[in-house]
């Protein structure tokens, strides 16, 4: 293993963040859409992004800069039930692959690696395991750690996981009422869910992590509480059987996802090394760890 470190006043008005066009729509062999967008050159060499949990596409504008100083196609799908991907009933982490092999065939990628933000580690380890022939490579940035490896889980991650086992459909009503405000609010609000000091994050990062906040919640709740629910027991995932390099990034810092469990992660990773980042909060993670992941050869 490596280790590396590298009265409230009205809101400022925020940078407008757009898709530069509808995202792609691809049907699964069971009927299921599932939805991504691309990010980068067209032509570029093929990424894929995996998004926290909640999340969804739209985070994957925050590798644009990233990807085109890297000749880098990122690809971004929506997980089942988040933002247009349809739900799927019964879904688990271990069946990840099958919502990851369609948007490769779609895109016309025959092999890539994979990037992967906090609540997307789970799945981009299920895939990397079970679809090893077309993944080069695994990132995790920030990446959610299995919990017989977390013995300091924060207690807002308790609280979500337990609703989302005991309560389902309350906490769905929770991220329906989070959604309205943060519709509403400043980009602070949902930045400050990720970020120690949500006012020293850049407003055009801000915007984008308010809108991929959004659109996770746009069409459907099941997606999150899904994830809620499943992160909370045995992710499924024959980690030996992930045999292409892994690297671990993780902030110091990090207060939603405590630093040690990604040691214990990477101990367990026949593959892996840990890159730490001093200092750096959960966000933060993701927005100085991923000039140096897209930049993995290819």
């Amino acid at each position: 293993m490596a280790t590396t470190d590298s009265a409230r006043p009205e809101p400022t008005p925020e940078p407008r963040v757009s898709e530069r066009r509808a995202p792609s729509v691809v049907r699964t062999d069971d009927g299921r859409r599932i939805a991504y967008a691309t990010y980068g050159p067209p032509t570029g060499d093929p990424l894929v992004f995996l998004h926290g949990t909640p999340g969804s596409r739209r985070l994957g504008a925050l590798l644009e800069p990233s990807a085109r100083a890297n000749d880098v196609r990122v690809i971004a799908p929506d997980r089942p039930g988040y933002g247009r991907s349809s739900p799927k009933p019964g879904r688990t982490i271990a069946d990840a692959a099958a919502s990851v092999r369609p948007v490769l065939d779609d895109a016309g990628a025959e092999r890539a690696p994979l990037v992967a933000f906090s609540g997307g580690a789970p799945y981009a380890l299920s895939t990397a395991a079970t679809l090893g022939e077309r993944v080069t490579g695994v990132d995790l940035l920030a990446g959610a750690t299995p919990p017989s490896f977390t013995e300091d889980a924060p207690a807002v991650q308790r609280l979500l996981t337990g609703l989302a086992s005991a309560t389902p459909s309350v906490l769905g009503a929770l991220f329906r009422g989070q959604a309205w405000v943060a519709g509403r609010a400043d980009p602070s609000f949902v930045v400050g869910q990720y970020a120690a000091d949500a006012d020293a994050v850049p407003a055009d990062a801000a915007a984008t992590v308010k809108a991929d906040f959004l659109a996770a919640f746009e069409r459907h709740r099941s997606g999150a509480v899904t994830e809620f629910r499943v992160a909370g027991g045995d992710w499924g995932i024959d980690l030996g059987a992930v045999d292409v390099p892994v690297r671990l990034w993780h902030g110091t810092a990090d207060a939603n996802v405590p630093i040690a469990g990604a040691r214990r992660l990477v101990e367990a990773l026949p593959t892996a090394d840990l890159r730490t980042l001093d200092g750096a909060d959960h966000l933060g993670t993701l927005l100085r760890a991923a000039p140096e992941a897209l930049a993995r050869p290819r």
